[in-house]
């Protein structure tokens, strides 16, 4: 498997989130702020999975477990929940704390809303964070009822839909519908990873660019190509 290393690109070993960053006037201001944020994977459970029709259930755990090693990468927190795991709703996917095992679990006693659970708004609260990257299962219920609950209470909420599956197309679209509707901002899981890290002139680059193939397995020709390219360049080959 094709690799790229980290002094390709950012030999100084400087890692914060603005260093490499020549702004514009305004720029990045519409943006996420990666100093802000609090990663949301809400009921990634698997006997949710067997409903979901909107996306294939690998590419909707790719996604997630991809959000997770970001998280863990950037030193994000995450807060995980799942309602009642021992039920018909199944286990939370263990990819998720694997990936980030700083996460923190949040049971609920059958909440359906994870926002009804004063524990989990609590954790949230605890945080300091202001903007909330939600994804889990279903979409339209899992997500979208704290989404709204979150975003009235004045929080900046992005629904990431492809790290999220639905029952139905027809499910997804009325939920997008909604979002839009309440302010919540749809995104996908490449844009957050993408809004995370900014720039590729930093030292941790290459493990940044291992977690575009999870998202577009395909990006694994761009890194080969690229380093293929650098070794050419320094005399390798």
């Amino acid at each position: 498997m094709a690799t790229v290393s980290n002094n390709l690109f950012r030999p100084d070993g400087k890692n914060s989130i603005h260093d490499g960053i020549e702004h514009a006037p305004g720029g990045g201001a519409a943006l996420i702020d990666p100093t802000d944020v609090v990663l949301l994977l809400l009921d990634h459970q698997s006997g949710l999975f067997q409903n979901v029709k909107d996306i294939t259930v690998s590419e909707l755990r790719a996604n997630t477990t991809a959000l997770a090693k970001m998280a863990a990468l950037f030193e994000i927190p995450v807060i995980t929940t799942a309602s009642v795991p021992e039920g018909p709703n199944g286990p939370l996917m263990p990819e998720i704390h694997e990936a980030a095992p700083h996460a923190v679990h949040v049971p609920r006693k059958g909440e359906v809303n994870a926002w009804d659970n004063k524990a989990f708004v609590e954790t949230v609260e605890k945080t300091g964070k202001r903007t909330l990257i939600m994804g889990g299962v279903w979409t339209s219920v899992c997500v979208m009822f704290p989404a709204l609950d979150a975003k009235a209470a004045g929080y900046k909420v992005y629904a990431v839909i492809d790290a999220s599956g639905d029952p139905s197309e027809m499910a997804s679209r009325t939920t997008l519908a909604r979002f839009i509707q309440a302010g919540v901002v749809p995104t996908s899981a490449n844009a957050v990873i993408c809004e995370m890290q900014r720039t590729w002139n930093r030292s941790d680059a290459a493990p940044v660019a291992n977690l575009y193939t999870m998202v577009s397995p395909n990006y694994r020709a761009v890194i080969e190509s690229f380093q293929k390219a650098q070794d050419v360049v320094k005399g390798k080959l």
